[in-house]
């Protein structure tokens, strides 16, 4: 005898990845906003209708996944992009002397144009989409590390025209402004040489030894936001990443 069953068919699972799924959901469609004090375990799990034990276990993911900020004695609050361990998450360039600061920027351009072909397959647009393009310099205090590029699909930024300033945090500008939020991202790095313009703008010699830092940065439905191209220069500093 077979067992047919949908539960069977789809496969089991666990309740806390339901749950979890529908609170994400709240962020997803702005229920939630980033820094607000969230309901308490027991207030969501009588509203859900579940143990408090599922919706801790929800949290909990959700808190790995830097959506969500625990504050001992205060509640646990949504994530916001200015919250220092969020930057963090997405920025792993560090001092060699060990010190962690988030960089500044010089934006020196943004422009609207037709999506070049790695443009279009990393940001999952037709061919013949439009992109913003944004080009800045950062730094760590007074030192040139990075020369950055950056892609948007213009679809999805409805009036960025009419911005006069694009700010250092742009995951801030893309949360508050669009309701974007980064919840995740793939990056593929390389070893390259500094071209003629890097070298201009980071203040090195053109051929000296760059990483480049290629990130896709998706929603929190896993849909492609930016593409983003780092050369960044490594003579006094490095890439970290922590496992765990």
């Amino acid at each position: 005898m077979t067992d047919a069953s949908p539960a069977r068919a789809l496969g089991f699972r666990p309740l806390y990845l339901q749950v979890k799924e529908s609170l994400v959901r709240r962020l997803i469609e702005g229920s939630w906003q980033p820094g607000q004090l969230i309901p308490s375990e027991m207030e969501l799990a009588r509203e859900i209708g579940v143990s408090q034990g599922t919706i801790r276990k929800a949290l909990n993911a959700m808190t790995a996944e830097n959506l969500l900020i625990r504050r001992q004695g205060h509640g646990t609050y949504v994530a916001a992009p200015e919250e220092s361990r969020i930057l963090f998450q997405f920025f792993r360039l560090v001092r060699d002397t060990g010190e962690r600061t988030f960089p500044t920027s010089r934006v020196l351009s943004w422009t609207k144009q037709r999506a070049e072909k790695e443009e279009a397959e990393a940001l999952d647009i037709a061919a013949t989409a439009s992109v913003w393009r944004i080009e800045r310099v950062r730094y760590l205090g007074e030192d040139p590390l990075i020369v950055e590029y950056i892609s948007l699909p213009a679809r999805r930024f409805p009036g960025f025209e009419k911005l006069t300033d694009i700010p250092n945090n742009v995951y801030r500008l893309y949360s508050e402004r669009w309701g974007l939020t980064i919840g995740s991202g793939t990056e593929r790095i390389k070893a390259i040489a500094a071209s003629a313009e890097d070298a201009r703008h980071l203040g090195c010699k053109r051929g000296t030894p760059l990483l480049r830092i290629t990130r896709v940065a998706f929603d929190l439905e896993h849909k492609p936001v930016e593409l983003r191209i780092s050369r960044c220069l490594t003579e006094r500093a490095h890439y970290l990443s922590d496992l765990k």
